[in-house]
């Protein structure tokens, strides 16, 4: 089997499982054209079942396709050998009923047991499709093929889907009383609480912090206060007459240096003079000296 068509069976097998509540193993109903047409086609039944439904199988069949497979003749005669393998399904007929007929009462309208029908009877695979949740396989050209969910399958699983999707009965009964809850109490509404205002204070950034002194008072209160202003006064008259004093003796001691700083004076200003007279005598030489260089040339 190619994996392509392994994995479509078993999700198939998988959507029976979840919504109709198959399990393992498998309970397989084989009719008496299963079993001909696997004798005819050497097939090994049971291995190619689970082969398909990926899972262990048991393989039934029920007492009436056994007699359709009697009446058949002796030609017949290994596929009731095969047929004897598989475990008896017992449809509590007296007499012997058309092969169809006894399936279709095994499985119902809803296939309460959770048949596989394996059959090659193309009326038969029909009407079980229309039974919802009932996996069909059948065997074309010696390969076994499993049938698609039928459309009733799919209706019955999208209704189980839709339901489960819907709230309970306990869930509807609480949303309700929730919501009579809410509008009883919808029309009561709170005024809103309103806020107390204190006094407000000044601006902080308005407000001039007062000076304080070491001891934290103000300046000029108080007995030490006073004190400290008087000698505050004493020092300033204090610093007053000796800066006073200090300029007396300044222009006493200019006066006293005053024939010194004349002399140096007049020191410098000869020594310059001396100074300009000999840069004078150097000029004229050099100009003497460039003379004679020209009169010796023209000569």
């Amino acid at each position: 089997m190619r994996q392509k068509r392994a994995k479509a069976y078993r999700k198939l097998m998988h959507l029976y499982c979840m919504s109709f509540g198959f399990r393992q193993p498998y309970q397989v109903l084989v009719d008496a054209e299963m079993c001909q047409e696997a004798v005819a086609s050497k097939i090994d039944l049971s291995k190619q079942l689970a082969n398909v439904l990926q899972a262990s199988v048991k393989p039934m069949i029920t007492q009436c396709s056994i007699h359709s497979l009697y009446l058949s003749g002796r030609s017949s005669q290994p596929a009731v050998d095969l047929a004897k393998t598989f475990e008896r399904r017992r449809c509590n007929h007296r007499e012997a009923k058309p092969e169809e007929e006894c399936v279709r009462e095994v499985i119902g309208a809803t296939n309460t047991h959770r048949y596989v029908l394996a059959s090659q009877s193309i009326t038969l695979r029909q009407y079980i499709r229309l039974v919802p949740g009932t996996p069909i396989v059948h065997v074309k050209r010696s390969v076994m093929v499993l049938e698609p969910a039928s459309n009733a399958s799919e209706r019955v699983k999208g209704a189980m889907e839709a339901g489960q999707m819907r709230p309970t009965d306990a869930e509807v009964s609480a949303i309700t009383s929730s919501l009579a809850a809410q509008e009883s109490t919808a029309g009561v509404v709170e005024a809103p609480k309103k806020k107390r205002k204190g006094p407000k204070g000044p601006n902080p950034l308005s407000v001039k912090k007062k000076k304080t002194v070491n001891d934290g008072r103000r300046p000029g209160t108080g007995g030490e206060g006073k004190k400290k202003v008087q000698d505050h006064k004493e020092r300033a008259g204090e610093k007053r007459k000796r800066s006073d004093d200090d300029e007396d003796d300044d222009e006493a001691a200019g006066e006293s240096s005053g024939g010194t700083n004349d002399s140096i004076n007049i020191t410098a200003g000869v020594s310059k003079i001396e100074e300009t007279a000999a840069a004078g005598r150097r000029r004229r030489r050099r100009r003497k000296i460039k003379g004679d260089d020209v009169t010796v040339d023209s000569s």
